[in-house]
């Protein structure tokens, strides 16, 4: 049995989206016969509350369908605020591995997820101490992509942001890319190829499935409006302020209601300017579990998937793109590069258009508001590409592969006492 530890600032009941993926993958690990632990700190996201449960205690331990979870105390910030939510990362990164020393016991492997970066600090310093190969597991060339969004400016953090990523890449046994584009890059700027490979986020189909839209929208209390739905963070990425634009371009299709689900750092100003804005067709809810996300696109007749127009996100593929996908519904995709090729162009699952371009996911919009037969085949199509390409099972098989791949490699040679000249070659334990 091998022990695998993997570290990451997000674990449910958290609903982000790095915490979804690392449970999806930690549980399925756990049933191929692995020992999984998880370290993490005390629920927060992304509202800065901990729950009652939770607070008071340094170190903290619970079992989640057979994944050890442990969670250690540090520093909490709302999701406001770039420095504190730094200052937050950064103390995770820097007191986990030290609190947790003794509960994390003897790993045979350790998975260390950015983002957040500081995460690796953590990585890197547990699999040093307890002499284990490190996977880097890389969801977000950070800090580059704090830069393009502009919110990262002060040089000194840019700089030792820089070089904690890039050492940690030469350090890591291995670094998991989770898209190709990432992949890319990490080899365009000198990593080996070899040294990354690439294995996707996914989607467990069996969660995420097809349900009756009536049903849903009576369980939800939603009328018979033509709902377009949004349903995920309220970041900096997400360019949402432009799904405002396009229901203020439809004001006069009173039969047309846009819905965005979830909490973010950027929601309270959402608000604020849908109000000032007078939209009477959006209507803003509050982030669901992850168990009920299926409900809600049951329930919608498009879902949306759009982030800023920055150069690295060309590289993307949202989650919430596969979960629409399982649920079998059409999506109007505002992600350009690889999220297109594989939403648009090879499971012709979505309507792709380009980044923050309001009049564009208009027409978008109306075209399947206009043509239900097309989005209904759409849909479908994207449920049998995905159940295909990027069921969680599939992926967690594929991840064994390396995982079983890395150990052999890392094993050790040993000389068996032999008598000399016999030729008896050394032999991997």
């Amino acid at each position: 049995m091998t022990h695998i530890l993997i570290i990451s600032r997000y674990y449910p009941p958290e609903i982000a989206a790095a915490g979804v993926c690392v449970s999806e993958m930690a549980t399925r690990l756990v049933k191929l016969g692995h020992q999984v632990t998880v370290l993490t700190t005390v629920p927060n996201y992304p509202t800065g509350i901990i729950p009652k449960e939770y607070r008071g205690h340094l170190m903290q331990s619970e079992v989640f369908d057979g994944v050890r979870v442990l969670r250690a105390w540090c520093y909490i910030a709302q999701n406001k605020g770039f420095f504190r939510r730094i200052l937050a990362q950064f103390s995770f990164g820097c007191l986990a591995p030290f609190l947790s020393w003794n509960q994390v016991g003897h790993p045979d492997i350790i998975v260390v997820g950015s983002p957040p970066l500081f995460n690796v600090i953590a990585g890197r310093v547990l699999a040093r101490l307890k002499r284990c190969p490190l996977i880097f597991m890389v969801a977000d060339i950070w800090p580059e992509s704090a830069i393009q969004l502009g919110a990262l400016h002060n040089r000194a953090l840019i700089r030792l942001s820089e070089w904690l990523e890039w050492s940690t890449y030469q350090k890591a046994s291995l670094v998991w890319a989770v898209t190709e584009g990432m992949r890319d890059t990490l080899i365009a700027r000198g990593l080996a190829p070899e040294h990354v490979f690439l294995l996707t986020n996914g989607v467990d189909c069996t969660k995420f499935r097809p349900q009756s839209k009536a049903q849903a929208r009576i369980e939800l209390g939603w009328d018979d409006r033509f709902t377009v739905l949004y349903a995920g963070g309220h970041g900096i990425m997400h360019g949402l302020t432009t799904i405002l634009d396009v229901a203020e371009r439809m004001l006069g299709r009173e039969d047309i209601h846009f819905i965005l689900a979830g909490e973010g750092s950027e929601k309270s100003d959402l608000i604020a300017q849908s109000q000032r804005r007078q939209l009477k067709n959006v209507t803003f809810i509050d982030a669901q579990p992850h168990h009920r996300i299926p409900l809600l696109l049951a329930a919608s007749d498009v879902s949306l998937v759009p982030v800023r127009q920055v150069p690295l996100f060309r590289g993307m593929l949202p989650i919430k793109m596969f979960e629409a996908m399982a649920c079998a519904r059409p999506m109007v995709l505002a992600v350009d590069g690889e999220a297109r090729r594989v939403a648009e162009q090879e499971a012709k699952a979505a309507i792709a258009v380009e980044p923050e371009n309001a009049i564009a996911l208009v027409s978008a919009i109306l075209y399947l508001y206009e043509h239900p037969e097309i989005a209904e085949e759409m849909g479908q199509r994207g449920r049998e590409y995905v159940k295909f390409h990027f069921d969680y099972e599939r992926l967690t098989e594929i991840l064994d592969t390396h995982l079983e791949i890395l150990l052999r490699k890392q094993a050790p040679f040993i000389i068996p006492e032999t008598p000399a000249g016999t030729g008896v070659s050394p032999e991997r334990i």
